[in-house]
């Protein structure tokens, strides 16, 4: 009998939620199989879920079109190494995961090399732009559903799909309570609390962190018994935004807080958070939210051009209508900011109503297990090639 092989995974993921994603799977598949050699790009939780980073991409990722623009020499050179490595190595799978601009054309390489790929996180066709589709049947052997609506949009182009489930249900912590997260971050059960998320990439702190201070400030003004938390994200640095806290007169106390995102979610009374994966994980918590977004003239044209929904927020794209408020561009400023707080904070039908459709929301999602489901589609496709 000949032996079983010892499956060779390529992986690639360029920002901080895909370094998430991937290292969900990366667990399951090390798990389900202690052979499995996971090697490619991605950020510091694939390298501690046991992957062999090649490239690191996470720490400078960026926003938009025009903010990208600066990145181009260095995913260039990071794209030109994985396809050496593709060619020499040639694992039994290629996995991807979302950053489809990148992504797309690493798997138009691995098709030619016949490398099966493995989509985890597919872009979101539904979104933007049609041409994506038949880049996706060309070159895609399976994509793993995140979403249930997606399945429908796949099978209908003929890609071969399976609905696994959104990764975030086996990272976010379902079970943490209000009382216990803020036991953790040593704050007061009587205070109202509100948590700052002003995003995971350098851009995304320029612009939203201001105006979220400047809301900090108002929202103290009428109400002392309030406090303020800012989650950290691992690929922003604490010493520049310190900085800028010391910067900036009149801002009332803010803790910064790293490596507890969740628990400052679950503590929150109502968060400030910059669009992204975030608010999905906020949403699964059950905390009420104010989304807010800022980008380059450019970036916003071309999205206006090319998106096909009315949002941009995770909330709403999942429950399909406006479930949070949507503060974008030279909208986001700390007064609006701060309305929309009092109104969560001042009107309980208006967070009642948020917290109903996050009910609503973690339902859609699935269950979780959903890195194993999509460790075995991944290790059964890598042992077919």
């Amino acid at each position: 009998m000949t032996p079983a092989r010892s499956p060779l995974v390529m992986i690639s993921a360029g920002e901080a939620s895909g370094d998430l994603h991937g290292a969900t799977v990366c667990r399951a598949l090390t798990m389900l199989d202690p052979q499995a050699h996971v090697f490619g790009m991605g950020g510091s939780r694939m390298a501690a879920a046991g992957v062999e980073i090649l490239v690191d991409p996470t720490a400078h990722a960026g926003v938009g079109t025009s903010e990208v623009i600066g990145r181009i020499p260095s995913l260039f050179r990071a794209y030109r190494l994985l396809v050496r490595r593709l060619r020499s190595d040639r694992p039994h799978v290629l996995v991807v995961i979302d950053f489809p601009e990148f992504n797309l054309r690493l798997a138009r390489q691995a098709k030619r090399a016949r490398i099966p790929v493995v989509y985890f996180m597919p872009p979101q066709l539904w979104a933007w732009r049609a041409g994506r589709m038949r880049q996706m049947a060309a070159r895609v052997t399976q994509v793993l559903a995140a979403f249930p609506f997606e399945r429908d949009l796949y099978e209908s182009a003929r890609i071969p799909v399976e609905y696994v489930g959104h990764p975030l249900l086996d990272v976010v912590p379902l079970t943490l309570e209000r009382d216990a997260a803020r036991r953790r971050l040593g704050l007061a059960k009587e205070r109202t609390v509100i948590g700052l998320l002003p995003g995971s990439r350098r851009e995304e702190v320029e612009q939203l962190l201001p105006p979220m201070l400047e809301a900090a400030t108002r929202l103290a003004a009428s109400d002392g018994r309030r406090s303020f938390v800012l989650g950290l994200a691992p690929t922003v640095s604490r010493a520049s935004v310190e900085d800028f806290l010391r910067r900036t007169a009149g801002t009332p106390p803010v803790d910064i807080v790293e490596g507890l995102t969740h628990e400052v979610m679950a503590a929150a009374d109502v968060l400030l958070i910059a669009s992204g994966t975030a608010t999905l994980e906020a949403a699964l918590l059950g905390t009420a939210m104010v989304v807010c977004y800022r980008v380059s003239r450019l970036t916003e044209m071309v999205g206006r051009v090319l998106t096909r929904i009315p949002w941009i927020s995770l909330p709403n794209i999942v429950a399909r209508r406006s479930v949070v408020p949507e503060i974008l561009q030279a909208e986001v400023t700390g007064v609006r900011l701060a309305a929309e707080a009092e109104r969560l904070l001042g009107d309980p039908a208006v967070a009642t109503a948020q917290h109903a459709a996050f009910k609503d929301l973690r339902e859609r999602l699935g269950q979780p297990g959903v890195g194993e489901r999509a460790a075995r589609v991944i290790l059964k496709i890598a042992g077919a090639a």
